[in-house]
């Protein structure tokens, strides 16, 4: 959720100001784990030595190599007959709704739990005239597909109807907690959409977190939609970048509209670069995350119940939601206190641990794994959980 970067918390705020901060002893040996969202990683050496060598070329004249290999493997790897490299995934998802609703006035349906609709700043109806159908997101990430039917359009061209055209999905879905949709309910979707000659967009933010998950290959799940947005900077690891897939024609629309939309790169082969090293090496590692998410969650139920509350078996993929279930603390002061180190946690326990997480809404905190947490790091942040809750516990 790349709103939330913004809100963390100040003893977050505090100890990023660098070394020099904060009492002498918390100074010596300070480890931090940063577990505020998966945007947060950072290009590793082989991207890095990629994005130094890469071929270059202009990529809005479509004669910049790397960006053009990128484009065909990604193409390849969604089972889809084109691609497109485009700076964001919210600029992705735009293009993509915009390709699919010709029309201003023209209706999508959407999750209202999904990302398209919270977090990209109603980009569909602010730039492109496009109204939001909201279904409700039920707590696996799914929906009601008789409250989606109820709500396609079939009055148009009524003079008083807008036109239904696009049913979006979001996989994993964030906001539930990287809940993975099940590949009985896309094919349910499918069948729906068929019956009514609805395209589906699904908003693949984290798709190779949902096929690691599934045991699939990303073209298992993509064979349900008729576009796909995936992000390169999030668990895969990139520094930035996002790929859309489609069609053939309905990529060449999409790059006219990234063109519009400021998104046409020059030299773009830096950045696809490290896109390549993404897809071909940083994808089965994402097991790691999920396996070391689930460990985490675990260890909450173990450690930090009832002051804790987790559903382990919610936990399917690197995003882990859990609620603070006592009055004498706010969520705001639990994120503080992981993320605050004192003298007395470096006395006891020999080292620093700053763990940084969000706040989302109510009671709720979200706790994200990627590649710049390791499993050292998550007993590092189970020692300071335990710390953390036993010290509440005194109080």
């Amino acid at each position: 959720m790349r709103s939330m970067l913004l809100r963390l918390p100040a003893a977050g705020r505090r100890w990023y100001q660098g070394p020099g901060h904060g009492p002498p002893a918390a100074r010596r040996s300070v480890r931090t784990v940063d577990l505020r969202s998966d945007t947060v990683t950072r290009p590793n050496s082989a991207m890095r030595a990629a994005m130094a060598s890469a071929r270059v070329g202009d990529d809005v004249y479509g004669e910049d190599p790397t960006p053009n290999e990128l484009q065909s493997r990604a193409a390849k790897l969604f089972g889809m007959e084109a691609a497109l490299f485009v700076p964001t995934g919210t600029m992705g998802n735009l293009i993509s709704v915009m390709c699919h609703c010709r029309e201003r006035g023209a209706e999508l349906i959407v999750g209202d739990q999904a990302h398209i609709h919270l977090f990209e700043q109603g980009g569909s109806a602010q730039i492109a005239g496009i109204y939001s159908s909201v279904i409700k997101n039920l707590p696996d990430g799914t929906f009601d597909l008789n409250e989606v039917e109820a709500n396609i359009r079939r009055d148009y061209p009524d003079p008083h109807i807008t036109r239904t055209s696009l049913i979006c999905l979001e996989n994993t879905q964030n906001v539930k907690g990287g809940r993975v949709l099940p590949l009985s309910f896309l094919q349910e979707v499918r069948d729906l959409a068929d019956t009514y000659s609805l395209p589906i967009h699904m908003d693949g933010a984290r798709l190779m977190n949902a096929a690691i998950a599934l045991g699939v290959q990303a073209s298992e799940i993509l064979q349900h939609c008729d576009s796909v947005c995936m992000c390169l900077s999030k668990g895969l690891g990139a520094p930035v970048g996002s790929i859309i897939g489609g069609r053939k024609d309905f990529i060449e629309q999409a790059l006219r509209l990234r063109k519009v939309l400021g998104g046409g790169m020059r030299q773009a082969g830096v950045l696809a670069a490290a896109g390549l090293i993404s897809i071909s090496d940083m994808v089965e590692r994402l097991e790691e995350d999920h396996r070391n998410t689930r460990k985490f969650a675990q260890g909450i139920k173990m450690y930090a119940t009832p002051f804790c509350e987790v559903d382990v078996d919610a936990v399917e993929t690197n995003i882990l939601l859990f609620t603070i279930n006592n009055s004498r603390i706010s969520p705001e002061e639990f994120c503080n206190k992981m993320a605050e180190v004192t003298e007395e946690e470096v006395s006891v326990m020999g080292h620093g641990v700053q763990v940084l997480m969000l706040p989302i809404h109510g009671h709720t905190l979200r706790a994200v794994w990627h590649l710049d947490v390791s499993e050292e790091d998550t007993n590092l942040a189970l020692g300071k959980l335990q710390f953390v809750i036993r010290k509440l516990e005194q109080q």
